[in-house]
């Protein structure tokens, strides 16, 4: 593999994760006057995490998962990720944990960054994955923080290394994709799949309006089920 590849992964790999603690250093500023700006301003960096999410769905990881793979096969990948992700909701939920956003930012971070991986080394552009991976990683980096900061007030600098530590990931697991999983492709599409479907149901459960209701997990699966049925689709019209 040319050098190159390596080196521009790496960076954009680095770059991506790093808008995690990004994102966590944005939280660090709290009481913006006026309040309703404050409020404004948290909702529009979680559509903003929503849009990158939904787009990294439609534009990467379905159409690069699906190649290589039967209908069956791409089905199953996609909805067991949701109910993956689902399981994983429930568990964070009942165990009332102030990780979990940061559970649900590493469940989607670390197969992208595999699929970063696999993308350059099968010779795809990594750019516009890794912009995807950055823009949404910064809010859910703000997301977790605040939501990890009231139980560790006295230890906010340690959370900030925390958060770049985990940025650390990104290298590492694209450089698995890039080495290792690139020589399997039906391995790789179907951890794809598995993402894409984990993080559809993540948006319309965290994200989505009107749609989550309190302590229930299944209304989500309506909107696996209607992408579902577009992606069958186009399969079987490809």
């Amino acid at each position: 593999m040319p050098q190159g590849n390596i080196v521009g992964l790496l960076i954009m790999a680095t770059v991506a994760g790093l808008a995690m603690p990004a994102g966590a250093i944005l939280a660090t500023y709290q009481g913006i006057q006026p309040k309703w700006l404050e409020k404004e301003l948290r909702h529009g960096i979680l559509a903003l995490g929503a849009g990158a999410l939904i787009s990294a769905v439609g534009l990467v990881l379905v159409p690069e998962g699906i190649k290589d793979v039967s209908v069956f096969a791409a089905i199953a990948c996609f909805v067991g990720g949701a109910l993956a992700f689902m399981a994983l909701d429930i568990y964070l939920a009942k165990k009332q944990t102030a990780g979990s956003q940061l559970a649900a930012m590493l469940s989607d971070f670390v197969p992208e960054s595999i699929a970063l991986g696999t993308t350059a080394a099968l010779g795809g552009g990594t750019m516009l994955l890794g912009l995807l991976i950055a823009v949404q990683n910064l809010p859910e980096g703000f997301n977790a923080y605040r939501e990890m900061l009231p139980k560790n007030k006295q230890r906010s600098t340690k959370l900030i290394l925390l958060f770049i530590g985990m940025a650390l990931l990104g290298p590492l697991f694209s450089l698995v994709g890039f080495y290792y999983l690139a020589q399997f492709p039906v391995i790789m599409s179907g951890i794809m799949l598995f993402a894409a479907g984990g993080i559809l149901y993540s948006v319309f459960q965290d994200i989505a309006p009107q749609i989550r209701m309190e302590n229930h997990w299944l209304p989500p699966l309506g909107g696996i089920l209607g992408f579902l049925v577009g992606m069958i689709g186009f399969m079987l019209e490809g």
